[in-house]
């Protein structure tokens, strides 16, 4: 259960920290008012794409953080303790900065953001207020059927064994037809590795030649400037440390010259004299070390010859003739098994097709039973939301062929009258049927779930009057079994919420900034009397929010 929002600098607020309980709370507020904000924000938190707009006008980054009571959710905890995590809690932490970058957290530890995806699938389950609209996407039905039945695992493992299936099937296909061009290119590439093998380059030493080769083009010119170097620094007539000793010689024998300024100078000459005569040592080593090679340097320069030629025959880098080596000779010993790989690709091929038609057709009883089940009970929603009379079903057909969906199509029915043969959803339901058909199904899924947090953003659009009081009560019997929010712009519902968060904007000088409060009493009374009334309170309207509120929550649920 979601315990605690924490939002700072994230769209027009500046700070604000919720503590959120168990059962329904309401999101209300006028249009504008950043209702979508809290939504937006948990949203983030649970791993969705940010973007540089998250942040407040002039701040640097938005921080938000979500906590998670865990203790009954034992596949979160499971999925935090099979990352070494600590799992007695759960706290979701995102930072966009003003660029757009973007960090997670989960548990205080480093995280992605498909981390974040993965462990919120775990923790709230949201119902868009456009879900209607995916309903007029067939290709949907079969997803809303799988989630209700428990089967979207065993639909993934499916579409993987599927994949699979197809990718082995591609590959045996490839190998059967390539035929004689197979021989060719083995021939071709065994003659590209005799050649690599001849050549013989070991890895790292065309770095090695380069630098030898450089080394021994040089040491002539090394050898002969170097010597002079030192000739310089200590010869016998006119080198610096001669000159220097007989400065030092001269200024030590005159009066005073151990005190003052003598005293640093001489100090000063002796520190020269000692670096100048560990230089020349050190040129002098460098000389008698350097040795004139030309036949070492033609061969340095034959063999790097030869690794350039090689690269531009083969129209690579010199740089990557080991690795050209080694994908050559993987290609070689994969074309010489190619007979062997055809025999168990076919064996393979035939494995997974098995696999996938003996899972396949699992899947679909299990689908046939649940399109039962899931129609008596969309059919049940459908009496309380005033479409008694209207018939729902859910037809599976068998697919013409294979995919990774599996073998079944699934269709949503409706017949809106008596009489009149169940047509598909997306032909025959009106824009406020399909609402309330929507919300039907979208009150049945969130029935079977185990996520005990739900959210629902504006799902009772399309319906008021009396449906809307039964909206809010089938919202309000979901939150009993765990956490509900919803964003509502409807009093009949808000009115069925155990706690009701209001969200309010303000303009203070040039900022504008929102403020969410949860209200007591009174302040519900007031909120749903403005839902009701408009702007203006009258004591009328006032008293039909008050006799709303002490009614809903009188009635038993």
């Amino acid at each position: 259960m979601l315990t605690q929002l924490a939002i700072r600098d994230y769209a027009i607020v500046e700070h604000l920290e919720l503590d959120l309980t168990h059962g329904m709370t309401a999101i209300t507020g006028e249009t504008g008012a950043g209702k979508s904000i809290l939504l937006g924000a948990l949203g983030l938190c649970l791993g969705e794409r940010a973007d540089a707009g998250s942040v407040r006008h002039g701040s640097e980054r938005t921080d938000l953080s979500a906590r998670f009571d865990i203790q009954h959710l034992p596949a979160a905890s499971e999925w935090l303790g099979s990352r070494e995590l600590p799992n007695d809690e759960c706290l979701l932490r995102r930072v966009v900065t003003a660029s757009g970058r973007s960090k997670a957290w989960i548990n205080g530890q480093p995280a992605t953001i498909s981390d974040l995806k993965s462990l919120g699938e775990h923790l709230v389950q949201i119902h868009g207020q456009h879900a209607h609209q995916a309903l007029m996407r067939e290709e949907t039905h079969l997803a809303l059927l799988d989630d209700y039945a428990g089967l979207r695992d065993i639909a993934q493992q499916l579409a993987e064994t599927y994949r699979d299936w197809r990718s082995a099937n591609r590959r045996l296909k490839q190998r059967k037809e390539a035929g004689s061009e197979v021989e060719a290119k083995r021939q071709l590439l065994r003659y590209q590795v005799e050649e690599l093998d001849q050549l013989g380059l070991a890895e790292g030493e065309l770095q090695t030649l380069e630098e030898e080769q450089h080394s021994l083009a040089h040491a002539d010119e090394t050898l002969r400037e170097t010597q002079f170097a030192a000739d310089c620094c200590a010869s016998d007539e006119g080198g610096a440390l001669s000159l220097l000793n007989q400065a030092y010689t001269h200024l030590s024998a005159l009066p005073g010259s151990d005190k003052g300024t003598l005293a640093n100078t001489l100090a000063m000459l002796s520190d020269a004299r000692i670096q100048v005569e560990e230089a020349a040592s050190e040129l002098n080593r460098l000389a008698s070390t350097t040795e004139l090679d030309p036949e070492r340097l033609a061969w340095v320069e034959e063999r790097l010859a030869d690794v350039h030629r090689i690269a531009r025959k083969h129209h690579v880098a010199p740089e990557e003739v080991c690795a050209l080596h080694a994908e050559l000779s993987r290609e070689v010993a994969e074309l010489d098994n190619s007979e062997n790989d055809i025999e168990a690709l076919g064996a393979q091929v035939a494995e997974l097709r098995e696999r996938y038609r003996r899972d396949a057709k699992h899947l679909s009883e299990g689908r046939q039973q649940a399109a039962v089940r899931l129609g008596k009970e969309v059919q049940q929603q459908l009496s309380f939301l005033a479409m008694g009379k209207a018939r729902f079903e859910v037809e599976v057909t068998p697919r013409d062929t294979p995919a990774a969906e599996g073998l079944d199509q699934v269709h949503f029915l409706i017949s809106a009258n008596p009489g009149q043969p169940a047509r598909p959803l997306t032909k025959v339901a009106s824009g406020g049927e399909l609402s309330r058909i929507s919300l039907a199904i979208q009150v049945v899924a969130a029935s079977h779930s185990t996520i005990p947090s739900l959210v629902f953003d504006e799902v009772d659009v399309g319906v008021s009057g009396a449906t809307a009081e039964i909206v809010g009560q089938l919202l309000r019997k979901l939150g009993e079994n765990g956490q509900v929010m919803t964003v509502t712009h409807l009093p009949q519902v808000a009115a069925q919420a155990h706690q009701h968060l209001h969200i309010e904007k303000h303009a203070r000088r040039d900022t504008t900034l929102t403020h969410m409060a949860l209200l007591d009493e009174q302040g519900r009374v007031s909120e749903l009397a403005r839902m009701l009334g408009g702007v203006k309170l009258s004591d009328q309207t006032l008293a039909h929010a008050r006799e709303m509120l002490n009614a809903s929550q009188r009635q038993p649920h």
